[in-house]
């Protein structure tokens, strides 16, 4: 099947699924997210007025804005780069190990209707299972460095939520010194059997805390109990991939899936009057890439399954990543190890992003080549207008120094 092209592929995303009447039905915060997505790029949202600065030239343009949206399947990129750049002054010359923690399919139901709480356990089950092993002097006797992502889809757009896990082979131990890796060949970081085991205790443990003090949503305890002895009896598989190949490999395994939304419109080939069909790839038969065509009302369903809770924070970093006096404890490993200081983090403006990803200069005048692009004047859609940012900006503040009129609008 040949695929439409993409920026046909985006307006019919945005008409046609985010758009589409069964949204209705979707509670009030996935409803705002859905038309979020559904307005990006357009004037729904807002546009910037550019004019060339060259004084010979008067070339005019308007740019929409985009969303943000952390769940756009348009937006991210430049966010995402952003991001890599930042962990980039966080690589240590050790190895990285990636694993993924999954869940059995016996709790996806129940992690439906409790997401926020079992997907923080998700995530401290397995931080918590990296951080014993990693602590016993027979595996290496210290704290290495986390990066983990939560993912709740599978390439079918189905609920498999499960957090995938970057880790350093090295570690600090208590006293801040930088502990080698235990296993000069490097196949692995801990043995399978001993993580797996590790993190199913914990999980379920915590799980039963959390149900006998009431703080699971469930129509049935007795049968959620019922599971939780089931699944103490049987292997939960933690996937342990091969060490990554070098810093090249780690940032392009964080780039496939630290900013990417539940599928991109690369992935979908073809979207008509009532379905869509994109390509998924088929684990269970030998990772061959597949179609599947949904209806709109399916796929807007599957959809919204992956819509993160309210301030959700899907990256996180533990070990001697964890947030607090993380650069300082970076900043030790150096010294420690004669590395030069690590890259200072610096914010990339927009224009340059775009130079570096396509090698256009945005910022110049596709008209006379010479002059550039500069706003004169932005413009939000407020109240179902477009207004101009600064006149948007004195009504507020007119207002603030105004009680009654503050009240009044």
């Amino acid at each position: 099947m040949e695929q439409q092209p993409l920026n046909e592929i985006r307006q019919l995303l945005q008409q046609k699924i985010f758009g589409h009447s069964c949204i209705e039905s979707f509670n009030p915060y996935s409803r705002a997210i859905f038309n979020r997505l559904r307005i990006c790029h357009t004037a729904g949202i807002g546009v910037h007025h550019l004019k060339c600065n060259a004084g010979s030239c008067s070339n005019e343009q308007y740019q929409y804005h985009s969303c943000g949206d952390r769940h756009c399947p348009n937006c991210g990129g430049l966010k995402k780069e952003q991001w890599l750049q930042d962990r980039m002054s966080e690589l240590l010359p050790t190895t990285y190990y990636h694993l993924v923690f999954t869940l059995p399919q016996e709790l996806r139901s129940l992690v439906m209707g409790n997401r926020t709480i079992l997907f923080n356990l998700l995530f401290e089950s397995g931080h918590h299972a990296i951080n014993k092993l990693g602590a016993d002097k027979k595996w290496l006797g210290a704290k290495p460095g986390i990066v983990s992502i939560l993912h709740t889809n599978g390439q079918d757009l189905g609920f498999h939520p499960h957090i995938h896990c970057i880790v350093s082979g090295g570690g600090i131990n208590k006293a801040g010194q930088w502990v080698k890796e235990k296993r000069a060949n490097g196949n692995y970081l801990f043995p399978k059997p001993v993580i797996e085991k590790e993190y199913r205790l914990y999980f379920l443990q915590k799980l039963q805390t959390l149900l006998l003090q009431q703080k699971i949503k469930t129509t049935d305890v007795t049968a959620v109990k019922s599971t939780i002895e089931k699944l103490s009896k049987i292997r939960w598989n933690v996937h342990a991939n091969a060490p990554f190949g070098g810093p090249a490999q780690i940032l392009e395994y964080l780039g496939r899936y630290t900013h990417k939304t539940a599928i991109t419109a690369h992935r979908i080939k073809e979207i008509t009057g009532t379905t869509i069909t994109f390509t998924y790839k088929d684990y269970a038969d030998g990772k061959k890439q597949k179609l599947m065509t949904l209806s709109h009302e399916e796929f807007a369903r599957r959809f919204e399954q992956h819509i993160l809770p309210k301030r959700f924070v899907k990256i996180r970093h533990g070990g001697y990543l964890a947030h607090n006096g993380k650069n300082k404890r970076i900043a030790a490993i150096h010294a420690q190890l004669n590395l030069p200081k690590p890259m200072p983090k610096v914010t990339i403006p927009f224009s340059l992003q775009m130079l570096q990803r396509t090698g256009v200069d945005y910022t110049c005048c596709p008209k006379c080549k010479t002059g550039k692009m500069e706003i004169v004047a932005s413009y939000l859609n407020h109240n179902g207008s477009l207004v101009n940012i600064k006149d948007l900006n004195r009504r507020k503040t007119k207002n603030k120094s105004s009680p009654l009129k503050a009240a009044a609008t």
